[in-house]
């Protein structure tokens, strides 16, 4: 007696194709999820992971160049609606024939523009986060071109790339801003939140929740 012929393993069956699928999906859809806890939603999270990237080029230009650099917050018209507490840009500070720093800073790069709907928040970004204390420092940079004079929040890198204000923290989250006006918080954006803190040696670390920035469970100032 013959014995029956074995059949052949071609590939995947459709239900063994449509398993996988299945939990791809709710490994994506998982995902998904554990990353708008950590880093926000809707533009927040796009905000987060654009600020991180500028943090780094700020170190890089500090010390590559030899010189201090800073990370650059636009708080300078509120009527102006493009850039107000959503414009950042990188400046560094400007050396002599000698090496010797000046007065003068330029910018390094191109501005970055936080995406609409999301602003920086200056009631949760704290020079020392870890005691929720402390306003960052500002500055006015003159640089002789009108689109960007004006007056900056700012986080500073030495020669050697060490953070001028450990611990200091980086907040954006999700509101609205009537021309003239603080951004302020919309109905399904309470606590939508998210940020940073910039270490010593200029490194980050996500905030993994609301709680962890400090935002109270009914927000009332941005």
């Amino acid at each position: 007696m013959t014995s029956p012929k074995k059949r052949l393993l071609g590939g995947f069956s459709l239900i063994e194709l449509l398993v996988v699928i299945l939990i791809i999906s709710l490994l994506l859809t998982l995902g998904a999820v554990g990353l708008r806890g950590i880093t926000g939603g809707n533009g927040v999270g796009a905000a987060v992971a654009t600020s991180e990237a500028v943090f780094d080029e700020a170190r890089a230009i500090a010390v590559g160049k030899g010189t201090k650099s800073r990370v650059l917050v636009d708080v300078n018209d509120p009527q102006d609606n493009a850039n107000y507490l959503r414009r950042i840009v990188v400046a560094f500070q400007t050396l002599d024939e000698q090496g010797e720093p000046t007065d003068e800073w330029e910018l390094a790069s191109r501005a970055l523009n936080l995406p609409e709907k999301t602003f920086f928040s200056r009631t949760f970004s704290k020079k020392n986060h870890e005691s929720e204390s402390g306003e960052l420092d500002e500055m006015t940079l003159s640089i002789n071109k009108r689109a960007f004079d004006g007056r900056y929040l700012y986080y500073e890198f030495n020669s050697e790339g060490i953070c001028a204000t450990p611990g200091a923290s980086f907040v954006v989250g999700s509101g609205v801003r009537p021309t003239g006006e603080d951004p302020r918080v919309t109905g399904d954006g309470k606590r939508d939140f998210a940020g940073f803190v910039v270490w010593r040696n200029g490194r980050t670390s996500l905030f993994r929740g609301p709680e962890q920035i400090g935002i109270p469970s009914e927000v009332t100032k941005f």
